[in-house]
């Protein structure tokens, strides 16, 4: 059996004792951003299986955008991370 060489670890063990790998992280030519895929590069970054930088090199966004998506999960959870309902959790 052949393993690819990869910075960093394989896989990691949230909180709620799921496991989560590099293989459940979004394909890197995402173009459509749906919670369920924001809320797993939130998690992959935050319980450390990818970078942040890493994870904005991959799909090409900004860091402002990516600390907007930790700070909605972290206020809110997934459900902040819905196109539909930035008005709901955004304060102006």
């Amino acid at each position: 059996m052949f393993l690819k060489k990869v910075d960093g670890p394989r896989a990691v063990t949230l909180q709620d004792g799921s496991v989560i790998t590099l293989a459940d992280l979004p394909a890197k030519n995402t173009m459509r951003w749906v919670a369920s895929r924001k809320a797993a590069v939130v998690r992959g970054v935050l319980y450390g299986l990818i970078s942040a930088k890493a994870a904005q090199e991959r799909y090409g966004i900004s860091n402002a955008e990516f600390q907007e998506w930790v700070k909605a999960v972290s206020l809110h959870g997934e459900a902040a991370l819905r196109a539909t309902a930035v008005q709901k959790y955004i304060q102006p």
